[in-house]
């Protein structure tokens, strides 16, 4: 594999002079910057002879410093969510990308290959969302089990701004046969508020209300699981009957920022077997590399398998941009009151 990783990364090391002084700076989220770092970024330095400048933050922050540096941008490449990708896109802020200078392209799963349309990014990694639940004090087999009686006062649910939002009030859409309409859905979420805990921003915020068992059902993203299951209560992972939600981040690269080889050369190593693999065995991203092999145990904490990404129930990201508004208002009238 390193050997492979060698020759595809040629047209990087064959200068490795005249590379010294060139940098690739990549926005990224601000999580498991050690494991990426040994994973990463400092394999892919000493390849390439290069270095990379890491820039952090919140998504608001770093779309913010894209757009506000379009005319000579400082960011050559980014990671970020789906929905933030199309909203670049739809700014003219991003390049499309050319899959053929991907050398790993045809190893992701097709979700991933173009998750936005006219191939303006490329998957990195996916994201189960399902329920965690005491299955010691109550039994759940839908995701409408959130609104019913059985938990009421005992139940959390994601605030409509955060990752967990749309994706629950779909899976709630399917539960309550309201398909894709999510303004009954807020309505009986705002008709039922005096029986959720709190609606929760953060997963860490979430597991301290589970672990003083306040809170004994809730939805959760894939990567949040290893917090619950290894507290010592009897927490379990749902498998709801109408499926789980899932989510995607993506790479995108800036339009017109004058390093567009380096950045193709950096993506496409991030997205190679070897360190698709190094990533989910340190349990910091589910693998999209298809070739991607890890042990049972490794397995049971990611989003990962063939049969688990392409049952994901994954909300289309023009979806989320174009009504988040209206959700957001129906949110602040009917829930948050």
């Amino acid at each position: 594999m390193k050997t492979a990783l060698s020759i595809m990364l040629l047209g990087c090391t064959a200068s490795t002079a005249a590379m010294a002084q060139d940098t690739l700076t990549i926005s990224v989220y601000s999580f498991a910057q050690d494991e990426y770092r040994a994973a990463l970024y400092k394999p892919f330095e000493e390849i390439c002879g290069c270095e990379l400048v890491i820039e952090t933050g919140n998504s608001v922050e770093r779309m913010a410093k894209i757009e506000a540096n379009a005319a000579e941008p400082v960011i050559d490449m980014a990671v970020i969510s789906t929905q933030d990708a199309l909203s670049l896109a739809r700014k003219d802020l991003i390049a499309p990308l050319d899959s053929a200078k991907l050398s790993n392209f045809d190893k992701l799963y097709q979700a991933a290959q173009d998750p936005i349309g006219d191939h303006m990014a490329v998957g990195y990694t996916f994201y189960a969302s399902s329920i965690v639940y005491r299955s010691d004090l109550v039994d759940i087999t839908s995701w409408g089990d959130l609104l019913g009686d059985e938990v009421a006062g005992q139940v959390a649910l994601p605030n409509i701004t955060g990752t967990q939002g749309p994706p629950t009030l779909m899976m709630l859409g399917k539960a309550l046969d309201h398909g894709d309409d999510f303004k009954p859905v807020i309505s009986t979420i705002g008709e039922k508020a005096d029986d959720i805990v709190t609606f929760y921003s953060r997963s860490s915020e979430l597991v301290q209300l589970m672990n003083q068992q306040e809170v004994i059902a809730a939805p959760v993203g894939r990567f949040a699981w290893s917090s619950f299951k290894d507290a010592g209560l009897p927490f379990a992972w749902a498998e709801p009957a109408e499926g789980q939600a899932g989510g995607m981040n993506v790479m995108v690269m800036t339009k017109n920022n004058g390093n567009e080889e380096l950045a193709y050369q950096f993506m496409d190593y991030w997205l190679s077997t070897e360190v698709q693999t190094k990533v989910a065995e340190m349990l910091v991203d589910s693998p999209a590399n298809k070739e991607v092999t890890v042990s049972d145990e490794i397995a049971d904490n990611l989003t990962y398998g063939a049969d688990v990404i392409e049952a994901l129930n994954i909300l289309d990201p023009a979806t989320i941009l174009d009504q988040r508004e209206d959700w957001v208002d129906q949110w602040n009238t009917e829930v948050i009151r």
